[in-house]
């Protein structure tokens, strides 16, 4: 099946009777493990992972510039033993429960990621509202001086009108 997919995806789980063959391609390795149906998709997909990542830092450089086959049989012992760690029972409970946790580590920073973006949209509507303050005590502002104005000219005009009214009634009761 892989042979004749031009592009095969990277993670994938081929059945073939009671087993399934699960493989992750990481640049240009295929990482391969025979597993019975009963075993964990995930705990075989974790294997192949821890697997990836450990020949990736000790012989990623390398993989390229390779011309002789086995030159990597170094890498069995590492994979004997990380093998014996996953099929033993007490480990993949303990794998487990990492899992559980890494799941609730992820469900917290996901919470806390949302909750950082909800306190974003709160912050970005205490600006537009602190915009909209100083825009509006700036027109408070200009009112302000308007209606002074006013005020100081009605009572200079009610002062004049006394004066005028004053003096007519003073040159017509006078004369």
């Amino acid at each position: 099946k892989l042979s004749q997919d031009p592009q095969p995806p990277a993670r994938c789980s081929l059945e073939t009777g009671p087993f399934i063959f699960h493989y992750v391609i990481e640049r240009g390795v295929c990482f391969l493990v025979l597993c019975e149906h009963s075993f964990s998709k995930r705990l075989a997909f974790s294997f192949l992972e821890d697997l990836q990542t450990e020949f990736t830092s000790n012989y990623g450089q390398k993989v390229d510039s390779v011309s002789r086959p086995y030159s990597f049989i170094e890498f069995d012992s590492y994979i004997k033993k990380s093998r014996k760690n996953y099929m033993d029972s007490r480990a993949r409970k303990n794998l487990s429960n990492i899992n559980t946790e890494l799941q609730d580590v992820h469900r917290i920073m996901v919470q806390n990621i949302e909750d950082v973006l909800v306190r974003g949209e709160s912050l970005s509507a205490l600006d537009s509202k602190a915009s909209n303050l100083s825009v509006i005590s700036q027109k408070y502002r200009k009112d302000a001086r308007y209606l002074n104005l006013r005020s100081t000219y009605a009572k200079i005009a009610a002062i004049v009108i006394v004066i005028i009214v004053l003096l007519l009634f003073l040159r017509y009761t006078i004369w």
